[in-house]
């Protein structure tokens, strides 16, 4: 599963012309090449800094090369629940933060060339239930002085019982973004290297950056990876990874797609909006259907709710791209953004975004460009000195004992399924766990290729789940996900997966 945004890249995308210098010194070292990562490189070298930025993969391989990408103040319900615990000027932060985000990139964008598209953004109801929640997000977002419209006129296949419209949102091709911003990174005089893992950060002055290939010394270090790799301050305990599903359609001739872009206030998640491509013709994008990561019986069961429900409200549509992405959503619902504890005030680091990564992931990167620099938005310190609650607190609660239920019912199960021996080989497709020579370990073969590693995930030892949409191995503890052959692809691990002989 490849998304359209990467699968159009790749065919013309460069090999890292920077080159990885172990022993080196910059002002600062940027972890991951996402949208926070790169908008944090750009504004720290204009700034006049030196800045290195390492990304274990390539540029736009986890989150942010996987968006939807909307960019726009109206995200589903998200106000109204932060509303239910925070004050509203806490909540008003929120937004500032948000539109401070969407208003750096849309001049940059502006400025810079990137084709993007104003859209009028919408959240609608088709049940009840969602209706009243609209209610509460309407009021929720008119306090934060955002003026959106309650209406039934949406431009979409099927009736809705209630919306809300935001006008003049916009969207755009992420990668068009990323490309832009890691040149004009590189222009500024900082460096991208590809394929370059960092293990660990050690305190020190300047700190030392330790990597698969070398160490460099960088007197501020920023971690812009989906979830923090460091454990200092235990985020990954914080935080629900969720994965959800996306897929590109061409609509049969003289059906467009509709105008806006748009989200479900209830579950299953439904996400809409369209993509005008390069040559001409749009194509429509559909997402949601998520799930917790790791915790799906079945990946594909999921993928196959969202093309039915698509082929439902449009029928004929010819299926492009199907890929998957994963988030992270807070206890308490507010991202993570600022300065990692125990990091001596030199280490920062953003995560916790929600779906809302393209807002939210400048605003991180404005704040921490700002306090490395001395400064500090008005709104970042109202969101830093919020006070959670205790409808927050118990969430965070909840959340660790349903991990911790997890990982019991995993390791009492792995106990007792089939011993997996020298002979084993799973159906094409499809991957098993068990115990080898009194060893957890995961078997599955693609393409093919019998593969054995460790069933224990490289982060905390979570018994790992295989997805069979993706052909992964995803930890459903705190979201490490593995290749078929325990290859790391994302999460809070820096490991591979042990091979098993």
């Amino acid at each position: 599963m490849t998304s359209l945004w990467l699968d159009a890249r790749e065919a013309s995308a460069a090999a890292s012309p920077d080159e990885f210098m172990p022993g080196n010194s910059y002002d600062a070292v940027v972890v991951g090449a996402g949208i926070t990562g790169l908008a944090t490189a750009l504004m720290l070298a204009r700034a006049g800094s030196s800045v290195l930025v390492l990304e274990a993969r390539h540029i736009g391989a986890v989150n942010t090369g996987n968006t939807t990408a909307k960019l726009s103040l109206l995200q589903g319900t998200t106000l109204s629940r932060l509303r239910d615990q925070y004050s509203v000027n806490v909540v008003r932060a929120y937004v500032d933060a948000n539109r401070a985000g969407q208003k750096w990139l849309l001049e940059y964008l502006e400025g810079r060339g990137v084709p993007f598209q104003y859209r009028d953004a919408y959240t609608f109801a088709t049940t009840p239930t969602g209706a009243e929640h609209l209610v509460a997000e309407a009021n929720a977002s008119r306090a934060c002085g955002l003026n959106v419209k309650s209406t039934r006129e949406t431009g979409l296949p099927f009736d809705v019982d209630a919306a809300l419209r935001l006008a003049k949102q916009a969207q755009f091709n992420p990668m068009d973004v990323l490309d832009a911003l890691a040149a004009d990174v590189r222009a500024a005089g900082g460096s991208i290297v590809e394929g370059i893992r960092v293990m660990n950060v050690r305190n020190g002055d300047p700190l030392t950056v330790v990597t698969r290939k070398g160490e460099v010394r960088a007197r501020n270090v920023v971690l812009a990876t989906g979830t923090p790799i460091l454990n200092r301050g235990l985020y990954f305990a914080k935080l629900r990874p969720n994965r959800s599903y996306a897929a590109a359609l061409r609509l049969p001739d003289g059906i467009n797609p509709p105008p806006g872009m748009y989200l479900s206030a209830e579950p299953p998640t439904r996400s809409l909006r369209d993509y005008p491509m390069p040559d001409g013709g749009s194509l429509l994008l559909v997402g949601g259907f998520g799930h917790a990561g790791g915790r799906a019986p079945s990946t594909q069961v999921h993928v196959n709710e969202l093309l039915g429900w698509a082929q439902q409200h449009y029928p004929g549509a010819e299926v492009t791209h199907t890929w998957a992405a994963q988030d992270y959503q807070a206890g308490n619902l507010m991202p993570f953004f600022g300065r990692l504890p125990r990091g001596h005030g030199k280490i920062f680091f953003g995560t916790g975004y929600n779906k809302w990564g393209m807002t939210n992931g400048v605003a991180a990167a404005l704040d921490i460009t700002a306090d490395i620099r001395g400064e500090k938005p008005e709104w970042a310190r109202t969101i830093h000195h919020r006070i959670t609650g205790a409808r927050g607190a118990a969430s965070t609660i909840s959340l660790n004992v349903e991990t911790q239920q997890q990982n019991f019912r995993d390791k009492a199960a792995l106990k007792k399924k089939p011993a997996i021996t020298e002979e084993t080989s799973p159906a094409e497709g499809t991957g098993v766990t068990g115990l080898f020579h009194g060893k957890p370990a995961a078997i599955c073969t693609v393409d093919g290729v019998v593969c054995r590693v460790s069933a224990e995930c490289a982060h905390l030892g979570g018994i790992l789940h295989w997805n069979d949409a993706e052909k992964s191995w995803d930890c459903p503890l705190h979201g490490s996900r593995f290749s078929a052959a325990g290859k790391l692809l994302e999460g809070p691990a820096t490991h591979n997966l042990f091979k098993l002989q």
